[in-house]
């Protein structure tokens, strides 16, 4: 009734040694690099719309993360050219707050203590600065 299948599955056919793996570890560093530099993105933007020395010092250790992260290439930084109105700089914090978070998973997960202390010091200050420009 049925065709016997007459050739290796794909599968089987591969050689373990065709590709390059990653360690577990070598894949969380990558993702925790990865969200480092979207939250420093945002702290970059946010430096150009409402500048201060804080997010300054925060954005040079999210730099000095990420460029330890990725074996010290330095991550591509970019200006912010004009300030836009309040709402967006709320909406930027709650962004920065979220991709806080989801660097202090990946550092707990892969027992960074440094990037989980810097993670978790920037969802403080990015959930504070919200509440504060939504309150005014």
């Amino acid at each position: 009734m049925y065709e016997p299948i007459r050739t290796k599955s794909v599968h089987a056919m591969a050689d373990p040694g065709d590709f390059p793996h990653r360690s577990r570890e070598e894949e969380l560093d990558i993702q925790l690099a990865g969200h480092l530099a979207a939250l420093l993105a945002v702290t970059d933007e946010l430096r150009g719309l409402t500048p201060s020395p804080d997010l300054d010092a925060a954005a040079d250790q999210l730099a000095a993360q990420v460029a330890r992260l990725r074996g010290g290439l330095p991550p591509v930084r970019a200006g912010v050219v004009a300030a836009i109105h309040e709402p967006h700089v709320s909406g930027l914090h709650q962004r920065a707050h979220a991709l806080a978070g989801r660097a202090l998973v990946v550092a707990a997960s892969r027992a960074d203590t440094g990037a989980a202390i810097l993670a978790a010091e920037r969802m403080d200050a990015h959930a504070a600065a919200a509440h504060l420009v939504g309150a005014a």
